[in-house]
């Protein structure tokens, strides 16, 4: 189920002004802070927004690869770990399991010279959620293009800019401040 729509710019006046950290590759983070806006870019990798609505906190992680077997348990790059550790923290700090929502995104293929791992992660992603009971709510999922991912955990709102296949390439750790030429219009989920 995807959920989107396009946003008028004063929507988004407060988008801004809010402490963005960024969220790298191989890593997660929660918070409960209204100010705090987590931030990615995402090409083949995948981030799970997680919030729980009436506890007021969320987190984001972004993961590389899949991982779905024992000897990835180990290592925030694998989609099985950065999964069970956002979740476990989530609910150290007051999520309630069966209140939790998902929001999904990546899983692009921005190279066709690695295979289709954008495609591989989005898999992934789908049935440990499935598997695991977790309601995703929207997603933006495959395609051919880069995303660039704003996320307020406390709230669970997300917003998203699509990025030109040739200038985005391969996912970077480091976002760019406000739109940048080429950015294909905000979604809102």
């Amino acid at each position: 189920m995807m959920t989107k729509s396009r946003a008028h710019p004063a929507a988004l006046a407060d988008w801004p002004t809010r402490r963005i950290e960024p969220v790298v590759q191989g890593d997660f983070r929660i918070s409960r802070d209204p100010d705090v806006v987590f931030s990615t870019i995402l090409g083949s990798c995948v981030s799970a927004c997680v919030f729980d609505p009436g506890a007021n906190v969320g987190g984001m992680n972004h993961f590389l690869l899949p991982g779905d077997d024992a000897a990835s348990r180990s290592e925030m790059k694998y989609g099985v770990m950065a999964m069970e550790l956002l979740i476990n923290e989530l609910l150290k700090a007051g999520a309630r399991r069966g209140q939790l929502r998902v929001k999904l995104f990546g899983g692009a293929r921005v190279s066709a010279s690695f295979g289709d791992i954008g495609e591989k992660n989005v898999s992934f992603a789908r049935s440990y959620l499935q598997r695991e009971g977790f309601r995703v709510v929207s997603e933006s999922l495959g395609g051919i293009q880069a995303r660039r991912l704003h996320f307020r955990p406390a709230t669970g709102a997300a917003r998203m800019v699509l990025l030109p296949p040739t200038e985005a390439p391969q996912e970077a750790c480091a976002l760019p401040q406000g739109r940048g030429r080429g950015d294909q219009g905000i979604i809102l989920f």
